[in-house]
């Protein structure tokens, strides 16, 4: 099977060649014929579907000529002074329509585009002519009168020869009188200072030792380059003079191509080991009649001499050919691909945002066509780039992960070793979480985690409102029992060497029950009956605790709320009262609080105590009286006692005892408990004054107990009466009792 090679990647149709397609109608387009372009072509056509491919068994076969021009007088009028000529420029080839010509006279161009055009001539001038935009193939020039006149021919309008070699490059030219000639390059006219003064060839330092000018009879000039260089290829030119004439140099002279000969792969076939494949040694030349030398890894194949050669070729092996007698000029080194190497640049830490080139490399001719891929997740690779190069201008995170390439010609496909890209960044936002995340109960167990994405891994650190309080690798911080102080404002720092960055806040909100509640009273002075009063109830707790007011010995609730007011204060709202404070965690009560009225008690109190004076000072008087009676009746005969006598008598037998006893607590008893005193006196038959005086009973007694409830004082004597007691003998003829209330 014939490989056939796109036009587009060849070298010697490099931007002469364009493709042309529209509606299934393909036309290739080539600019700049040569000669070498004489060949036959082929349309291929590829399907989507791989290996797939269509090829025309027959081509069209190109046939590259030049124009064939000729000028023909068509007539003549010669007159003594001048002579007029009317001349056609023939071809024998097809031209395109109504084309546009260019003349010329003794080698300078002179005004004309049709094919037929008139001038005036001397005898010993020349004409030729050629198609616009095909200046490079005039026509011979021709004399007008005779053969002899002033005239430039170039035997070959083009030649190609191998580098190394030599090339003869000949002209015939006419003039009798010819006082200098040379040849010249019209670019290296005096290296281009003065393009109308040429430079002799055979002074140039370019072609120092390596030009001849030959004239091997008159009338013909050979220009012979040995060792020729690929700097050679060019136009040559050949110019001379004489005393009354200049061969001008608008038509072109003799082109030389210098090529090298190239190792072309024809066909090949790729094993995983070696590659199969057919290779033929060719030049732009195409000389005929010569025998080729094949060298393989430097060794010379003594069997083969033809232009083909076919062989197993593995990595590594290194091809090429060279005309036999001319070994020194062997074709470039073909070699199979070598196993491509990655280069990374920058060679030392990749930052994101930075440029970043990967390059993948394989020693390979022909030059090997890259395929960069990247593995994905499922160990996948995806072609990213056909480039030798892949090019990252501001590489990203998601850039991150393994690259390889594939060098590939016409002499197999090899693949690179895979190569890690780590992109360097620095934090990413940290997050932040508590756990566990639903409501955070005291006593129980926390952990706050801080995560960043960052490269390399990023050190942590907790804060509470701005106090550290743990650093680490680890993002995390633990608490075994949270309290109630842990309550708080938290955030966390990841930080690399490349950066830090703050996490957003985080409020921790720890639930407790409510801690002891305590009880406060407004007025915190004396309450007076019909007065307001207010009893608040404080209790730390989250979330806020709910409240309930109790009275002791009541069953049921007094009333709920925080504060609770009673607006006129009684003596039966007289009595102990605590809160209870609860939250869904739990709850706490309070210690009782008394709470007892002043105004009533102070009433009553103060009342008693008037009666209980008033008694006293009635007694009082009582025995005063009866004293003064018993003094003059201890004055009689009779009586031995005397005035002091019988005033310690009269205290020894009268006896009393006041007792009275208030207290703050006493104040605040409820107001409808019973106070009372009582007054007893007694005294002998006979004389009340006499001596034996029966010793009275004299006591005093005040309880008052505000505390002590109702249902006890029934049972019991009233224990906060106040009450007072004297008694006194009288005799059985007298007695007096006093009860106050």
């Amino acid at each position: 099977m014939v490989n056939l090679v796109d036009l587009t990647t060849v070298s010697e149709y490099a931007g002469r060649v364009e493709y042309l397609c529209e509606n299934n109608r393909c036309t290739l387009r080539i600019k700049n014929l040569t000669e070498s372009d004489s060949a036959e072509y082929r349309f291929r056509l590829k399907t989507n579907q791989p290996d797939v491919r269509f090829a025309a068994s027959a081509g069209v076969t190109l046939s590259v000529t030049d124009p064939d021009l000729l000028v023909k007088v068509m007539e003549t009028m010669v007159h003594q002074s001048n002579s007029r000529a009317k001349l056609q420029c023939h071809s024998r080839c097809l031209l395109p329509h109504d084309p546009s010509y260019i003349w010329y006279k003794n080698g300078q161009n002179i005004r004309g585009e049709t094919f037929t055009h008139s001038v005036y001539f001397d005898s010993a001038d020349s004409f030729s002519c050629a198609l616009k935009g095909h200046e490079n193939f005039p026509s011979p020039s021709h004399c007008v009168d005779g053969q002899t006149c002033n005239r430039v021919i170039y035997n070959n309008r083009s030649i190609c020869a191998f580098k190394g070699s030599s090339v003869d490059i000949s002209c015939m030219y006419s003039n009798e009188y010819v006082q200098s000639k040379f040849w010249f390059r019209p670019e290296r006219s005096h290296q281009g200072q003065n393009p109308s003064q040429p430079e002799d060839l055979s002074e140039d330092s370019q072609y120092a030792s390596r030009v001849q000018i030959l004239e091997t009879w008159r009338g013909r000039s050979t220009l012979r380059i040995s060792d020729l260089r690929d700097s050679d290829s060019a136009q040559y030119l050949f110019k001379f003079k004489t005393p009354s004439f200049e061969w001008r140099s608008d038509l072109p002279g003799t082109t030389l191509t210098v090529t090298a000969l190239q190792v072309q792969v024809i066909t090949s076939t790729v094993h995983q080991a070696y590659t199969y494949a057919e290779l033929k040694c060719r030049s732009s030349c195409s000389p005929a009649g010569v025998s080729y030398v094949w060298f393989k890894n430097n060794e010379k194949i003594i069997k083969e001499e033809r232009p083909l050669y076919k062989d197993q070729f593995y990595p590594g092996d290194i091809i090429s050919c060279a005309l036999q007698g001319r070994e020194n000029y062997s074709s470039p080194l073909l070699y199979a691909l070598k196993f491509p190497v990655v280069s990374v640049s920058p060679s030392d830490e990749i930052m994101e945002g930075s440029s970043v080139t990967l390059t993948c490399s394989s020693d390979a001719n022909p030059a090997a066509n890259y395929t960069w891929y990247k593995k994905d997740g499922n160990q996948k690779l995806h072609p990213l780039t056909k480039e030798r190069q892949l090019v990252f201008s501001s590489i990203q995170v998601s850039d991150s992960g393994e690259y390889n390439c594939t060098a590939e010609n016409e002499l197999g496909k090899r693949t690179s070793d895979m190569i890690s890209v780590d992109v360097k960044y620095s934090p990413k936002p940290p997050s932040v979480s508590a756990s566990p995340s639903a409501e955070i109960e005291e006593g129980s167990s926390v952990t706050l985690t801080c995560s960043s994405d960052a490269n390399p891994a990023a050190d942590y650190t907790w804060y509470k409102e701005n106090q550290t309080l743990f650093q680490g690798a680890e993002g995390s911080y633990h608490v075994t029992s949270i309290s109630s102080e842990d309550s708080g404002i938290y955030y966390c720092k990841s930080r690399n060497q490349f950066g830090e960055i703050n996490s957003t806040s985080l409020f921790v909100d720890v639930l407790y029950a409510p801690k002891p509640p305590s009880v406060s009273v407004s007025p915190s002075a004396e309450i007076e009956e019909g007065s307001s009063v207010t009893l608040t109830c404080s209790s730390d707790a989250n979330p806020a605790a709910n409240y309930t007011w109790y009275k002791e010995d009541e069953d049921s609730p007094k009333a709920s709320g925080q504060i609770f007011t009673i607006t006129d204060f009684r003596a039966e709202h007289s009595g102990s009262y605590s809160c209870g404070a609860k939250n869904k965690i739990g709850r706490q009560n309070s210690t009782f609080h008394q709470i007892v009225v002043t105004g009533a008690w102070t009433s009553r109190a103060a009342g008693i105590t008037t009666a209980v004076v008033l008694a006293v000072i009635l007694l009082s008087i009582f025995l005063l009286i009866r004293k003064k009676k018993s003094a003059k009746r201890s004055s009689e005969p009779g009586e031995p006692h005397s005035k002091q006598d019988l005033n310690q008598q009269l205290f020894r037998s009268q006896a009393y005892t006041l007792s009275y006893c208030r207290s703050k607590t006493e104040l605040q008893s409820p107001p409808e408990e019973l106070l009372y005193a009582s007054v007893q006196f007694s005294k002998n038959q006979s004389d009340p004054l006499s001596s034996n005086i029966e010793d009275s009973v004299v006591y005093a007694e005040v309880q008052f107990n505000s505390a002590a409830p109702r249902s006890q004082m029934s049972a019991t004597e009233d224990s906060t009466a106040l009450y007072s007691t004297i008694n006194k003998t009288r005799t059985q003829h007298e007695s007096a009792a006093h009860h106050f209330y």
